[in-house]
């Protein structure tokens, strides 16, 4: 009885009810839609954001059904900012390329998507997505990078070396939709087939105070000299966690038509160049360890230049016999000729490897260089006296910050760390920390009366450090009238807290490092100091004389 009842039921749904069940199988369907996950975000070392992805809303539509409604189209158009035509012109390509799906409108506003909806336009739906937003823009663009448009997918810098830790994994979802007189209105979800994981933060290890800093300096600095463009890079001497690192030209990461190949260069890592008489304390290491010198050594610059085979070598005067430190502190190119020739190439060419040129830092960052060091088997006697002031090899101002940090870690050298360490990675020595010790010095020295880096100096602060002058390289030969203005530092000297490194290339009038580089060190410096809470330890007579007076009036002594 039953089953004849069912039998008959079925009979009269197909036969009579036919129409009715092809029409209602078309309005509704059972479709899947992709949840997209919260892409993690970048902070500096205090948290301070740097990367964040905001809740946005892409209009999407059926061009097979919006095209029977293309009369309200304008209305459409209007609520969205977009020119009526060109929405036509986009649901029309649609329709013929059979698409069920087209975006519409993307990076919209709940707010604005809701009053899209409000329109209960036939077809129209909305889908979240995530928009990445930069709250500190260009500051830090060349190190946080940028994510592909509409795709959670990290395109440079930091968001692409850590992609697979940002990006988590979407999640999809089922629906019922309901395309009644051809209202396109979602149903409540199905089932949840997966769920979106959401990424991960990452706490680089910038602090966006001296980023903000360094950022500031520069752009002034590439501006007064007309310069092509620059680098600051501010390293923590005890951990080489990068605290802040600049250039110029640089670009704003939310706008993307400021976006070119250029701008988007993080010159700190990727671009090589000459060093100059900067690579100079390394040529004196390596004197050092080679047990031929000591302080006490005479180097006789006479009569102010050298000829090795057919290239003449010059120092700007003839400073005669003069001692090992003062090689460095007037930047003596014939006494460092004298006192590379007299090493063994293989010694001199080992010293400077373990500084760590001619291989990358271990920071990992994308795009970095490891720089251009020949093996000292290719070395002739023009390469190794030019090597002795900067030229025949090539770094980046990484690598070049990395060998200075070596000296105030006391002949440690460690690995780059973009990212906040609780404790410092694990070293390598590389050199005696007594000779480190020494070479420091003799940095003192360069910024003190006499030396090429007294512009360099901070107040109440012991600092060493070198400048450097070096000609730019064009098809093969050197620009008399291009040059690169470069000065590494360390301070404070008592207790190494940061090493910072400014580089500007092609400045115009004055070029020498002496007096581009070095004032801008001495600025960055100076305020990085005050921001980090370092105390002073090189208070002038003055101070000092107060604060004797004090402690004797207060019977505390001294």
């Amino acid at each position: 009885m039953l089953v004849g009842s069912l039998v008959i039921r079925a009979l009269y749904l197909q036969i009579y009810d036919r129409d009715f069940l092809i029409s209602r199988g078309e309005r509704i369907h059972i479709g899947s839609e992709t949840i997209f996950a919260h892409r993690g975000s970048i902070k500096d070392r205090n948290g301070e954001l740097l990367a964040i992805s905001l809740p946005v809303d892409a209009i999407t539509a059926n061009p097979r059904m919006i095209a029977d409604n293309m009369i309200k189209i304008q209305e459409l158009a209007e609520v969205l900012d977009m020119d009526h035509l060109a929405l036509e012109k986009k649901i029309s390509d649609g329709y013929k390329s059979g698409k069920q799906e087209i975006n519409i409108k993307r990076r919209l506003s709940p707010e604005k998507a809701d009053q899209v909806m409000a329109l209960g336009f036939p077809g129209v739906d909305k889908r979240r997505e995530y928009d990445r937003y930069y709250p500190a823009g260009e500051v830090t663009a060349h190190l946080v990078g940028l994510t592909m448009r509409y795709e959670d997918k990290g395109i440079e810098g930091l968001e692409v070396k850590y992609n697979d830790v940002l990006k988590g994994k979407s999640g999809k979802k089922t629906f019922i939709r309901d395309n009644k007189k051809g209202k396109r209105n979602k149903v409540q979800s199905i089932k949840q087939l997966r769920p979106p994981i959401p990424g991960k933060d990452i706490e680089t290890s910038i602090d966006l105070r001296l980023q903000y800093l360094a950022y500031k300096n520069l752009k002034k600095a590439i501006k007064e000299y007309n310069a092509d463009s620059g680098s600051i890079i501010i390293l923590d001497a005890k951990t080489n966690e990068v605290l802040a690192l600049v250039n110029q030209p640089s670009y704003n990461p939310n706008d993307r038509s400021q976006y070119t190949p250029e701008s988007q260069r993080n010159r700190a890592v990727t671009d090589i160049y000459e060093p100059g008489s900067t690579i100079k304390p390394l040529i004196l290491t390596a004197a050092l360890e080679s047990g031929k010198y000591s302080l006490a050594s005479i180097i006789d610059t006479s009569p102010g230049s050298i000829k090795v085979g057919s290239k003449k070598i010059e120092d700007p005067d003839n400073l005669g016999p003069i001692s090992f430190s003062t090689v460095l502190t007037r930047s003596s190119n014939v006494g460092a000729t004298k006192i590379a020739l007299s090493l063994d190439a293989e010694q001199l060419w080992d010293t400077l490897t373990r500084f760590g040129f001619g291989s990358l830092t271990l920071s990992n960052f994308p795009a970095e260089s490891p720089g251009r060091l020949y093996h000292h088997s290719n070395w002739r006697n023009v390469r190794q006296a030019t090597i002795s002031y900067g030229y025949g090899l090539s770094v980046t101002p990484m690598q070049l910050a990395r060998a200075y940090a070596v000296f105030g870690a006391e002949g440690i050298l460690r690995p780059i760390s973009l990212l906040k360490m609780d404790e410092p990675k694990q070293g390598v020595p590389v050199v005696d920390s007594e000779i480190a010790k020494k070479i420091s010095l003799m940095l003192e020295e360069v910024v003190h009366p006499g030396g090429t880096g007294i512009k360099a100096r901070v107040p109440s602060y012991r600092i060493g450090g070198k400048t450097g002058t070096a000609w730019l390289s064009k098809n093969g030969n050197y620009s008399k009238e291009e040059y690169i203005s470069t000065f590494v530092g360390i301070a404070p000297l008592n207790n190494p807290r940061l090493v910072v490194l400014v580089k500007i290339d092609k400045p115009q009038g004055l070029y020498y490092g002496s007096d581009v580089a070095a004032p801008i060190f001495s600025e960055v410096t100076s305020a990085a100091l005050r921001l980090l809470g370092v105390p002073p330890d090189s208070l002038p007579e003055e101070s000092i004389f107060t604060y004797v007076e004090s402690k004797t009036l207060n019977g505390n002594g001294l």
